[in-house]
């Protein structure tokens, strides 16, 4: 959000009668969660010194935009608790502010104990949906926020289906058994003999965007996108392992499990097993945070977050798919002939535009940077296009290197804003050709109620606009490109 925003009115779309009970309860959840944080922000508008003088200055500015700290600081405090009230924002302490930092001595050194903290000035946070149980649930990244592409570690977002379990890593063993000549148990200390490789990877949860297949309904790029993020992430090569234990022939597939209370489970083709995934143990450089699966998760680059089974503890090595809750009853994509595609690992081509977007105000015309993030299950992006007249005409936008394969990139193109409203939008192309499609065109293909009781939910990667106004005011206008 910018300043100048005011939210008086916030009202949301009316959900079609015809969506599933369990759809409809996700997207009042996300708006009501959504709503939360920008009713927060509206607040700390009205005491917010920083209204007047706040000018076009993208490229080193761009945060000027958004409402600074205390806004979103107050949606993640305690009921009744501000900023102004003496407590820091998420990850932050709160110290005192000297008029003149040059006439008093700076705080110690190494006295936060030895684990640095963010400065109290700034407080983008996740902000949870919310299911009636936190066991059950998920966050959400805030993108608008994000700079390069690398997520923080503790602003990635997170998809829970039992809690986050608390696992002594002494105490913990990953087995791997079924077709294979040698079992064997593996310690974490044993997996870390292996030799190590680094990469970065985005990964997204295959529900990301669910809200926006039938209309516009949620306000911001958080909600909307939020459940996408990347980290450098360290491990071993899975395909280290399996040549270890000796796979037998007519191998094709593989189980695995999770040390969780949901003790989640997905099958894997083994074909993705000896390509390129990964048992990871650490992420942008230190070992991995519990709620991303420590101390053990298997990781397959491109692929459908929900098949990244976190707290790993069990492979099981099969000839066939085992035909678990996660790939039957849940993430599979109807279809207009009422089937469903049981198995829709790869997350297609996808791009948004991160500024502006949703709840965020120009202050007046003139010029600005467009940027956002393209990413690609099938490879690296190749090309990003950018429309500021609603898909009349598309310009390439400039890609910041290094370019990586199954990576965010990060995309820019100057812009100068003339001051009449612009419906802005843009659209990925991976390496494959493949061009990330209008949602108009993935919904001819699935129809809107492929099941009489169920509509699409997953892997919604349509192209994403943005409405600006003459006001300045961005809002979501998705499917209007």
């Amino acid at each position: 959000m910018t300043v100048g925003t005011k939210h008086t009115h916030l009202t949301y779309p009316d959900i079609d009668e015809a969506v599933d009970d369990d759809v409809r309860q996700h997207m009042e959840g996300m708006m009501e969660a959504e709503k939360g944080v920008l009713q927060a922000r509206e607040q700390e508008m009205e005491e917010c010194e920083c209204k007047e003088g706040m000018f076009p200055n993208p490229t080193p500015g761009r945060r000027a935009f958004l409402l600074g700290a205390a806004a979103v600081a107050a949606s993640t405090l305690p009921r009744g608790a501000s900023a102004s009230s003496g407590k820091a924002p998420a990850g932050a302490i709160e110290f005192d502010v000297p008029d003149d930092p040059t006439k008093v001595q700076g705080r110690l050194t190494n006295d936060d104990g030895g684990y640095g903290t963010r400065s109290q000035f700034e407080s983008e946070a996740r902000w949870r949906f919310p299911t009636k149980t936190k066991e059950t649930s998920w966050t959400m990244t805030p993108l608008a926020e994000s700079e390069g592409i690398i997520t923080p570690s503790g602003l990635h977002f997170e998809r829970h289906h039992g809690g986050i379990p608390t696992i002594d890593p002494k105490k913990h063993s990953l087995i791997v058994h079924g077709m294979c000549d040698n079992p064997k148990k593996y310690s974490m200390d044993d997996i870390r003999k292996f030799p190590s490789v680094s990469r970065q990877y985005f990964i997204e949860c295959s529900g990301n965007g669910l809200t926006e297949f039938k209309a516009p309904f949620l306000k911001t790029v958080q909600g909307t996108h939020g459940l996408t993020s990347t980290s450098e992430w360290t491990g071993v090569m899975l395909s280290t392992i399996l040549n270890e234990v000796g796979v037998q022939d007519g191998a094709a597939w593989i189980l695995a499990e999770g040390a969780d209370a949901a003790v989640m489970t997905r099958s894997v083709p083994l074909d993705k097993a000896w390509d390129d995934a990964m048992l990871i143990y650490a992420q942008n450089g230190e070992a991995m945070r519990p709620e991303q699966g420590y101390p053990l998760r298997v990781f397959l680059p491109g692929w459908e977050g929900n098949t990244h089974i976190k707290w790993l503890r069990r492979l099981e090595i099969s000839d066939k798919p085992f035909m678990t809750r996660e790939e039957t009853s849940k993430y599979t994509d109807v279809v207009k002939d009422g089937k469903a595609r049981q198995f829709s690992f790869t997350m297609e081509a996808k791009s948004v535009i991160t500024f502006p977007s949703g709840e965020m105000k120009l202050p007046k015309p003139g010029f600005y940077e467009i940027t956002g993030l393209a990413w690609s299950g099938r490879g690296k992006v190749r090309q990003v296009e950018v429309t500021t007249d609603g898909g009349k005409t598309w310009l390439i936008a400039s890609l910041e290197g290094p370019i990586q394969s199954l990576c965010h990139t990060r995309f820019r193109i100057p812009w100068m804003w003339d001051g009449n409203p612009a419906l802005i939008a843009s659209r990925c192309i991976d390496e494959t050709g493949y061009v990330q499609p209008t949602i108009a065109e993935i919904n001819d293909v699935r129809g809107l109620n492929g099941h009489p009781k169920f509509a699409s939910i997953y892997h919604l990667n349509g192209i994403m606009a943005w409405t600006i106004g003459a006001d300045g005011t961005v809002t979501n206008a998705a499917h209007k490109v």
